[in-house]
């Protein structure tokens, strides 16, 4: 029998456009176009419109996630496939230089004899879009896409909360236990990341591939992991010194020239 934290599988949630509306969070898509939103009246009726058509035309949106039961090891956060644990993915972090040096890693147990699980996941917005306004649109459906699909994770999927009852506003200000933290945020900055992540989610049968560099195409997709540690938070890795750069060049097995593309280091 698998232990209670291990999930052998992922599982794979689709979205219809009208469902995620409530979930889009209009602040950043006034601020990507540098206004304010009380200035944004023919934009705001352009956005509205183009969700209605693509309402109409039934599209959707795709979420993904895999729960795995995993433990910390130093700046490391081991993953295990299979019941047994003969099987696992390691995934390298990196950790602050400064107070109070934090790590992801910190906010999973040191050991493999509990039923600790870490969520990684996915969302993308599979269908072609035109123009910067269409763009601009897809890139926040995406975004709406994780933030309802990690609801459902916390309160069906993984169910650590499944009493929870907040408001969009709400979900915006993280006001849940755990938290999210997406491929290229400050706590997870190296993008490359995504060839680990894809690898444990497939992307390709989710209609996601990666560039050389590790970028999501469609350019509308979010990818990261999540956590339900109470006391987990958002912080900023920062800059690292040449020691660092180079131990998790090691724990990644990649060249650290290639990783120098995507780490801030000190000189």
């Amino acid at each position: 029998m698998a232990p209670p934290g291990h999930v052998t599988m992922t599982t794979t949630l689709s979205f219809q456009i009208s469902e995620l509306v409530p979930y889009i969070n209009w602040t950043y898509f006034y601020h990507t176009w540098g206004i304010k939103e009380e200035l944004a009246g023919e934009l705001t009726s352009e956005a509205h419109a183009i969700l209605e058509r693509w309402t109409r035309e039934g599209r959707q949106t795709y979420f993904r996630v895999g729960l795995f039961s995993a433990h910390s090891r130093d700046e490391d956060i081991v993953l295990y496939h299979t019941p047994s644990h003969n099987k696992s993915t390691v995934l390298p972090l990196l950790r602050q230089q400064h107070p109070p040096f934090l790590c992801l890693a910190d906010f999973v147990p040191p050991t493999d004899m509990t039923a600790e699980k870490i969520g990684v996941f996915a969302s993308t917005v599979p269908f072609n879009v035109d123009g910067l306004a269409e763009q601009t649109l897809a890139d926040r459906l995406a975004e709406a896409t994780a933030e309802r699909g990690h609801e459902i994770v916390r309160r069906r999927i993984w169910g650590y909360a499944p009493h929870e009852s907040l408001c969009p506003k709400e979900l915006f200000a993280e006001r849940y236990t755990g938290k999210r933290p997406a491929v290229g945020y400050p706590s997870l900055p190296d993008q490359s990341l995504n060839f680990l992540i894809a690898h444990l989610l497939d992307f390709l049968s989710l209609g996601i591939t990666l560039t050389e560099n590790g970028a999501m195409s469609p350019h509308a997709s979010t990818s990261g992991l999540m956590f339900a540690h109470p006391s987990c938070k958002h912080f900023s890795v920062g800059a690292i010194g040449e020691d660092q750069l180079q131990d998790y060049a090691s724990r990644r097995g990649l060249p650290t020239d290639f990783l120098r593309r995507f780490i801030e280091v000190i000189s």
